[in-house]
């Protein structure tokens, strides 16, 4: 129903800045949330922040809470994190994930869509 394709990954010194994208496809995004987790080695995976495509509603872990930031381009389906003063913490694999249910559910276990992931790495 929905295929999710991440990119923007890359390597990014401590400071630095960074944005991915997360094209979708097949079908209407209008009542789904959009989010992005990420995925250390050794590390369990983590909800970063997530969206309504509807509206502007949007949530932030602590962790990236004034640093990060969602976007979406409604014409080409793509949502956007915008990652600012990046630290070797934020090293992971990062995955773009949908859902069709109400509110943003920050655990894996809510989310029915995947992308492959794109990987940030962040030297120190």
């Amino acid at each position: 129903q929905v295929l999710l394709v991440e990119s923007g990954g890359g390597l990014v010194q401590t400071g630095g800045s960074l944005r991915l994208s997360c094209a979708a496809s097949g079908r209407t995004l209008s009542n789904y949330v959009m989010a992005w987790f990420r995925q250390a080695p050794g590390k369990e995976r983590e909800f970063v922040g997530g969206v309504r495509w509807s509206n502007e509603f949007s949530y932030y872990a602590d962790s990236v809470k004034g640093r990060f930031t969602l976007s979406r381009d409604y014409a080409k389906n793509t949502m956007y994190l915008e990652m600012n003063n990046l630290k070797p913490e934020d090293t992971a694999v990062y995955y773009c994930a949908a859902s069709i249910l109400i509110g943003i559910p920050k655990k894996e276990s809510g989310y029915d869509y995947w992308g492959q992931g794109t990987q940030v790495t962040i030297s120190s």
